[in-house]
């Protein structure tokens, strides 16, 4: 592997990360060609096929107290990101955002129906983007008053918005934040994805690092609680540029510190600009040691200052810091539902997506439809999996929630599996859980990826070698 831009001297740390990579890859955990694909949901997204509101909906029961956790989907921005793989209009007029946002009530009400309930009780609550402040600060009080009367807000313990820096500057950015907070707003995900502006400029981003402090300051004097997200391993960043970035994320001391490894490969319906350009300059792209050494660096960094990862990705110094939404879906398997282009709803033992074209989501629901395009209904073999991967990527698996769920213990099902990686030193288990080790917790998404049916693999057999972690045995 090779050492591009790192220099001669590494922290042990980090030699041991990249010579462990250089092993698991051999041992056949890792791809072959260093390729990358985040264990999101189980089925991935871009594997699902097309199926109708009829036949996601015929055999669905509720949750008990019809509880659900919510997101809605604002799908417009200022400039489209190159690592972006969601579909977003950067030329949206004002007309163009109220007709979407029309439509957005519509879908609600739509759901509600189909659900036999008059309004939508809501657990938490997750407004995402695209970026749903590039509303006018008139749009956004009508969107979050219109949805305040068909979700009801009263058992809701946490209301998130994502945000851009730029939004939340001058005077529209003071009323956006203020209008945020008077409707219960309490959690903001800013996306600085980094703070060396030629990072920035290469990213496409709509702002530069000092308005994003700036943004931070903003967002700290109105008494959000911040989770910051940052991008790593992207083309032309250094080891030192990253460094700088993590020391600055700490001195602001936001609640969370959100760590992103660039994605190529996509991994819901939309391809980046990012991935035409690896296939065109992938020389251009941070080598793989690289990557792994911004990741620890970063892991180590926090640690040092109080940071821990608490959920998937994100570090915090304190256990009560962290998405509810996140939580509740990927940990907990509780139902959630969620509205607007290309948002999808997870719910206990069934998955709907819907569509990414927006004339399409726009005549689902004239004609008085749902606009979910693609999804399953998931068999016994996808549930014992699904129930097992997405809390072990983002917490740990209780092994009674899971037989509570399944009917079978999880060692009758993944004995071999979990034994074998054990041996790595990958996972942890006692009489009460499952969970990934500090070690598998470095490699979270590849070590998931053991316990994919071979339907739905990343990557082909051959892409791995063959050895006792190759993800397609037993």
């Amino acid at each position: 592997m090779k050492h591009d831009r790192l220099g001669p001297e590494l922290p042990r740390e980090t030699q041991e990360k990249i010579q462990k990579y250089v092993e698991l890859q051999q041992a056949g955990l890792i791809c072959l060609d260093d390729q990358f694909f985040p264990s999101v949901h189980y089925p991935p997204i871009t594997m699902y096929s097309a199926i109708t509101e009829n036949a996601l909906f015929e055999t669905y029961l509720p949750p008990a107290g019809r509880l659900f956790d919510v997101y809605v989907h604002i799908p417009f921005c200022l400039r489209h990101c190159i690592f972006c793989h969601y579909p977003i209009r950067i030329d949206a007029s004002d007309l163009d955002k109220d007709y979407y946002l029309k439509k957005i009530s519509e879908e609600i009400n739509l759901y509600t129906t189909r659900l036999g309930v008059k309004n939508i009780r809501a657990r938490s609550v997750l407004i995402g983007g695209g970026t749903p402040t590039l509303l006018t600060p008139a749009q956004l009080k009508k969107f979050l008053e219109g949805l305040s009367l068909k979700i009801d807000m009263s058992s809701c313990d946490q209301f998130c918005c994502d945000v851009d820096p730029t939004t939340l500057l001058g005077p529209d950015g003071q009323e956006r934040m203020e209008i945020m907070r008077s409707f219960g707003v309490n959690r903001l995900t800013l996306g600085a994805q980094s703070f060396d502006d030629i990072i920035l400029n290469r990213m496409n981003r709509p702002h530069t690092a000092q308005e994003a402090l700036k943004a931070v300051e903003n967002i700290k004097r109105f008494g959000f609680k911040l989770n910051l997200e940052f991008i790593f391993g992207y083309p032309g960043q250094s080891l030192e540029s990253w460094i700088s970035t993590i020391s600055q994320a700490i001195a602001l001391t936001p609640e969370e510190i959100q760590l992103y490894q660039l994605k190529i490969i996509p991994y819901g319906d939309f391809s980046g600009r990012i991935k035409v350009s690896f296939e065109k300059k992938a020389d251009d792209f941070c080598p793989m040691a690289l990557t792994l050494a911004m990741k620890q660096t970063a892991i180590s960094m926090l640690a040092q200052n109080g940071y821990q990862e608490n959920i998937g990705r994100v570090f915090t110094k304190k256990p009560e810091d962290f998405s509810h939404y996140a939580d509740n879906q990927c940990c907990g398997l509780l139902d959630q539902v969620g509205f607007g282009l290309t948002a999808f709803s997870s719910l206990r033992d069934r998955f709907a997506l819907n569509t990414l074209d927006f004339n399409e989501y726009y005549s689902f629901i004239d004609a008085g439809k749902l606009p979910i395009n693609r999804g399953l209904v998931r068999t016994k073999d996808d549930q014992q999996r699904w129930s097992l991967i997405l809390p072990l990527k983002n917490r740990k698996v209780y092994k009674k929630y899971y037989r509570d769920l399944n009917g079978i213990s999880l060692n009758e099902v993944f004995a071999e599996k979990i034994a074998r990686l054990k041996e790595y030193g990958l996972l942890y288990e006692d009489e009460k859980i499952l969970s990934l080790t500090p070690l598998g917790r470095f490699f979270a998404n590849e070590v998931c990826h053991q316990f994919h049916h071979p339907r739905y693999m990343p990557f082909p057999e051959a892409a791995y070698a063959a050895g006792p972690l190759n993800p397609y045995n037993d």
